[in-house]
């Protein structure tokens, strides 16, 4: 009689005496009653679906199927393990240290250094340091821009990604916006590296790499003018201008029928827009159009 008929009517207890003979008879008849004695001591989970005839077959047929554990896993996740643990131990204690101030637009802030040295930092910038070290090095990353009042002491460096600038006790402004880099020294000594381009600046001095070219300026002023909430700017592309506009008020710009690399020499306050925009765009014949709150057309006749 057929071996797989005889399982499955024993399964459903529909087995007359010769079947039920023939099946006691069967080589593996001790242990198919051995999976039902076993399965009566478990109560089923209102979830589970009894398996049908043609399931207890492949689970019956891979029986003798030796499982082969995966073993190489085993070390290869040991090393994950090791390497995350690593990580997280190293910016747990090394960025824990570390200080960072973000401004956003329209907002400027003081923050006093752990030497008492001073740094006011414009809108939409943010510096970084570590305050536990401080003593030992006094670096500090930049991305925007900011004006410093250097303690004495130690070397003081300031690293930006389009160069680096080092003092020991001194006012300086450092800005660094997209492809403009600018350095003023007010008081003391700066040296400025930028790739190949090293200067060493005295008060009066000015670095400026904008747009990958490299010039040196004079200013007469005694501390950066933005601390005062006025602009101001030497022979500036006209885009540059509007890009600060922006950070100081918080709106968008946008320039039409103008050639946005003119250059502009003068500046604009921070206390009232239109005042700011009617400074810029009277002396560069230039109209202006507040189309919301936050939202600036400016018009030119393709100058």
């Amino acid at each position: 009689m057929d071996k797989e008929l005889l399982i499955k009517k024993w399964l459903n207890n529909d087995l007359t005496e010769a079947e039920e003979k023939a099946f006691k008879q069967l080589d593996d008849y001790a242990f198919n009653k051995e999976i039902i004695e076993t399965a009566k001591m478990f109560k089923a989970s209102t979830f589970t679906n009894i398996n049908d005839f043609e399931t207890f077959k492949a689970n019956y047929q891979a029986q003798d199927t030796p499982v082969k554990r995966l073993q190489w896993l085993s070390p290869m996740l040991k090393i994950a393990s090791v390497i995350v643990i690593a990580l997280g131990v190293y910016f747990t204690v090394f960025s824990f240290n570390n200080t960072k101030i973000n401004t956003l637009a329209s907002q400027k802030t003081t923050i006093e250094l752990p030497d008492q040295s001073e740094v006011v930092l414009n809108a939409l910038s943010t510096i970084e340091y570590n305050k536990k070290d401080w003593d030992n090095n006094r670096t500090l990353k930049l991305d925007g821009e900011a004006y410093f009042k250097v303690a004495k002491g130690k070397t003081f460096d300031v690293i930006t990604t389009q160069g680096k600038v080092t003092v020991v006790g001194t006012q300086f402004n450092v800005k660094q916006r997209d492809n403009y880099f600018e350095v003023q020294c007010y008081e003391g000594v700066v040296k400025v590296k930028s790739d190949t381009i090293i200067r060493q600046l005295l008060a009066g001095d000015t670095y400026r790499l904008l747009g990958g070219k490299f010039t040196e300026n004079k200013t007469l002023q005694t501390m950066s003018e933005w601390t005062k909430n006025t602009s101001v700017f030497n022979a500036i592309p006209i885009k540059e201008v509007f890009a600060e506009l922006e950070r100081q008020y918080n709106i968008k710009v946008t320039i039409v029928n103008t050639n946005s690399d003119r250059l502009f020499t003068g500046g604009f306050t921070h206390n009232n827009i239109e005042n700011a925009l009617i400074s810029i765009t009277q002396p560069m014949n230039l109209t202006f159009e507040l189309t919301s709150s936050n939202q600036v057309i400016i018009n030119g006749q393709n100058n």
